[in-house]
Order: structure tokens, then C-alpha cells, then sequence
């Protein structure tokens, strides 16, 4: 085997738009990032695969919304471990067939992965992630006062419950991503961010009500097995600055002291968008990684090959 490689898909590889959302839609979209990520395979690496969850895990909470007049409501955490099993199977599907076309003998596997979190990460007294349904008023806040929730009005389209993004801290099942990559699997996990924990004065493990950010879950997974490179798969094929403004320039390298510095700035990365990948990428940087990348994934060859991408290095 290669070099150890840990790849974060974003959103635009399940939804390409708003027309095609529907499950087989998303196969389908996958299956084109699939490819992309099957041929760097090919090329020797080996390859560990972070995903988000974003829609999907809010379409999970709709249903649970609209069914409860028959059927028990299902618990966020449990709605993040649905997707990591849903999209996982779809992808290492893709990928199975991926190797069958191109007569490579390897095999992907789907790991339901925990992802611990601080219980006093400040995130959780400042809920602002919305998820579910919209509510009226009334609904809200008995929600609030009944089940514990954090409620918020969202501007002017009614009320939605809002949960905490706190950083992830531990790999669960790290050792086990690491077995399996050792063993020559490819291997598919912390889908969405993974399923948010918390430990207990006791070590137990507890499940919680917050997402967290599938770029941050990744960079800590690469950083925990120690992966020589770290991607992310986005929209576009580099990172730009002055984003959207008539100066706007693409940039091929940036150091993480550069990356440091464009992000406190505050004009150049959008908040919620790239901000939070170029923060991902300097956290893997400086717990010791090599290099990360930030490019589209049809260009993930050539980025590797230092051909295409924005490459960010310690220095």
C-alpha cells in the first residue's frame, strides 16, 4: 500500500440542485465522485472517506415529523447514524463496481462512527444549527418548555428547533478505521461529521442532539491516523480570495500562516462555507499533517499530483 490519504466529499457529490434530490438522484451523483476517488485509488493510495449529511439527515427528521401521529419520533443522533448507514452503502456500492470496471481487487466498507464532543464545548449554550420542520409560535415553545428543546424564529418563515455544532475531540472507532485501512479496506466513515457523543463522570458514552462539521470530524480523523494528506472535496476546483468581489484571484499554495491570516481578515472565506475548510485544513496542518488540499472532484487526480487544487502547507 501507499501513502494514507483521507478524502472529506461535500454536498455537491449527493445534491447537484434542488431538481435532483431524490435517493436515486443521489446514487447517481455519487457515483460520479465515486469514480474520481476509485482512480486515485488505483494510483495506490490508501484512502479513508468523510462525507456530510446536511439535507439528508433533515429529510430523516421531516419524516419523523409528519409520521408522529403513528410512529415514535427518532432522535438526532439516531437520524445521523441513518445516514452514515444509507450513504455509506451507496457509495461503497459505487465503488465496488468502480473496482469491478477497472479490475482492481479492493473493497470499501461503511463504519457507523462516533464522534466524541466536550459536554462543556460552548457551542452547547449557544445552539444555532436549524434542523426539522418550521413550527408556528405556539408549537415552538412547547416544544421548548416540554421537550428541552432550542427554539428560534427564522427570519419571518415561522419557528425551527436550532441544536449545537460543538468541535469534534476523538475518533471513536479510530482503531478500527485504522485496522481496516491496514488490512487494505477502503474505508467509508464519520459520515456527517459522525454521531456526536459525549462521555459521562462514569467514561460511558451518550449520544446528543448537534451536528458536527463533516470538514472538522475528517481533518481530525486524518491527524488520528496519521494520513500524509488530507482533502476536500468542494465545488469548485481552488480556493479563492476576495470571493465574489471584482478582485476575487484564485491561489494555488498558501502557507497556514497565510491561511491564518486571509481567515482573520474575515472578506475572503464565506462563513458556514469555506471558512470552515480552510479552518480544517490548518487544524491537520498543525497537529502535525503534511499537506492538505482544497479542489472538486473531478480534479482529485491532479490535485494530488500537484497539477490542480489549493495546496496549504505548515510552511
Amino acid at each position: 500500500m501507499g501513502r494514507t490519504l483521507v478524502v472529506a466529499i461535500g454536498g455537491n457529490s449527493l445534491i447537484k440542485d434542488p431538481q435532483h434530490m431524490s435517493v436515486p438522484d443521489q446514487y447517481r451523483a455519487l457515483g460520479e465522485t465515486s469514480g474520481h476517488i476509485a482512480a486515485i485509488i488505483k494510483d495506490g493510495w490508501r484512502v479513508a472517506i468523510g462525507h456530510g449529511n446536511g439535507p439528508q439527515v433533515g429529510f430523516i427528521l421531516r419524516r419523523s415529523e409528519l409520521a408522529l401521529h403513528e410512529l415514535h419520533e427518532v432522535p438526532l443522533d439516531v437520524c445521523d447514524a441513518d445516514t452514515q448507514g444509507a450513504i455509506g452503502y451507496e457509495l461503497q456500492q459505487n465503488l465496488a463496481n468502480d473496482f469491478r470496471r477497472m479490475g482492481l481487487d479492493r473493497q470499501a466498507v461503511t463504519l457507523v462512527t462516533q464522534v466524541e464532543v466536550a459536554v462543556d464545548d460552548p457551542a452547547f449554550q449557544d445552539p444555532s444549527k436549524p434542523i426539522g420542520s418550521f413550527m408556528d409560535e405556539a408549537t415552538a415553545k412547547g416544544r421548548r418548555d416540554g421537550d428541552g428543546w432550542s427554539v428560534k424564529e427564522d427570519a419571518g418563515r415561522g419557528w425551527r428547533r436550532v441544536v449545537a455544532s460543538p468541535r469534534p475531540v476523538r475518533i471513536v472507532e479510530e482503531q478500527a478505521v485504522r485496522a481496516l485501512l491496514h488490512d487494505g479496506f477502503v474505508v467509508i466513515t464519520v459520515g456527517g461529521g459522525g454521531i456526536p457523543v459525549v462521555r459521562d463522570d462514569a467514561g460511558l458514552l451518550h449520544g446528543v442532539a448537534a451536528v458536527i462539521d463533516k470538514d472538522f470530524a475528517s481533518s481530525l480523523l486524518a491527524s488520528a491516523i496519521s494520513a500524509d494528506v488530507f482533502v476536500i472535496s468542494t465545488s469548485v476546483e481552488r480556493v479563492a480570495l476576495a470571493w465574489g468581489r471584482p478582485e476575487q484571484r484564485w491561489v494555488d499554495r498558501l502557507t497556514v500562516a497565510e491561511a491564518r491570516s486571509y481567515l482573520a481578515e474575515g472578506t475572503h472565506f464565506a462563513p458556514g462555507s469555506m471558512a470552515p475548510k480552510i479552518e480544517a485544513c490548518i487544524g491537520f496542518l498543525e497537529r502535525g499533517g503534511g499537506e492538505a488540499v482544497i479542489s472538486s472532484p473531478e480534479n482529485l487526480e491532479l490535485a494530488l499530483a500537484g497539477k490542480a487544487g489549493t495546496h496549504i502547507v505548515r510552511s
